[in-house]
């Protein structure tokens, strides 16, 4: 296993369906592997909100910025790569943006009650018998609450990872990982220098969920009862409602906390502390990655190969291409200083 870089670039990506969306400063390109075997890419423009509201870089801020972009964007480009798919059943019903954005909706409820609703009512449920008798003005409470989230999110993604579809989708996530590496090694993106990386990496969203969690869990404990954010209504039900209510607004400042949380860490990766502080999230990363193919490879590679050809190309007529192989792409000249991770 390859020893991850310490300089890492601002580009990233998701996995998609049999493909890989890359996210570069300005663009944003979509790779999927056709049943013909040739490589779709359908490439847009990109600009960042906080381009346009500079105070979204600030800390905190841009970690919540981030997180929302990400959906968005994710979201779209798993309709693509559906989109794709369904051409191929002869289907030919494509997403409008209206279930694109259902689905993200669908997907931020979804998130919501299984991660934070779900745990908080089964907590108060256990702590509610008189053999207990803990309330939510005890931090112990909030304890319990985080115990649960952590059981809950271990078990959905061991779940998922055991389904065929995502088991692909899982291999595609690792070719993500290890075409991230290639480029930030400085080496040429190929086939060949991508495979004797690792598919962990520190700045996995991977990662950044599960100290999503984690760091949730130590601002529950805290700012719950000190800001007696636990007696909301005299009606317990609808007290614990409230409860959830708040958690859940809190939970995007969290995130923020979360994001310069894995920043600060995939930046010491050489300090024995900070990669111990990460190792949780790079475990969890082997639930959630599996070894790529030559070809799920050569996809995460034509993804990253466009983006940078865009940034150095000044022709973006076109939004969509279709290659048969990674050499028509040709050869991209890009340095990591380029495109740093600040």
């Amino acid at each position: 296993m390859m020893k991850p870089s310490g300089q890492f670039t601002s580009i990233g990506g998701q996995a998609v369906i049999e493909g890989v969306m890359m996210r570069s400063p300005h663009f944003i390109a979509v790779a999927v592997r056709k049943p013909n075997q040739k490589i779709v890419i359908r490439y847009l423009p990109y600009s960042s909100v906080s381009q346009r509201f500079p105070f979204l870089k600030k800390p905190i801020l841009r970690g919540v910025t981030t997180l929302v972009e990400s959906m968005v964007q994710g979201i779209d480009a798993l309709s693509f790569s559906a989109n794709i798919a369904a051409d191929a059943e002869g289907s030919g019903e494509e997403l409008s943006q209206w279930a694109i954005a259902g689905s993200i909706a669908t997907a931020f409820v979804f998130g919501m009650g299984l991660f934070v609703a779900l745990p908080h009512f089964l907590t108060a449920l256990v702590t509610s018998s008189k053999m207990i008798n803990l309330t939510a003005q005890s931090p112990l409470f909030h304890l319990m609450d985080g115990a649960l989230k952590i059981m809950i999110l271990l078990t959905y993604v061991y779940g998922i990872a055991l389904m065929k579809d995502i088991h692909r989708v899982f291999q595609y996530h690792g070719a993500e990982h290890k075409s991230i590496y290639v480029f930030e090694a400085g080496e040429d993106l190929t086939v060949e220098n991508a495979r004797k990386y690792t598919t962990l990496h520190p700045r996995c969203g991977t990662s950044f969920l599960l100290f999503l969690v984690l760091i949730s869990i130590g601002v529950f404990s805290i700012i719950f009862p000190l800001f007696q954010l636990t007696h909301l209504s005299s009606v317990p039900i609808l007290n614990h409602i409230m409860m959830i209510g708040v958690k859940m607004i809190l939970m995007f400042p969290v995130a923020g906390l979360a994001y310069e949380f894995i920043k600060a860490c995939a930046f010491r990766m050489d300090n024995p502390l900070f990669r111990l502080l990460i190792w949780p999230g790079m475990i969890l990363q082997k639930l959630t990655t599996r070894q790529p193919d030559d070809d799920q490879l050569e996809v995460a590679l034509a993804s990253l190969k466009q983006v940078l050809r865009l940034e150095k190309s000044s022709d973006n007529s076109k939004t969509e291409i279709e290659v048969s192989g990674l050499s028509e792409l040709g050869v991209v000249h890009a340095q990591v200083a380029e495109f740093p991770e600040v």
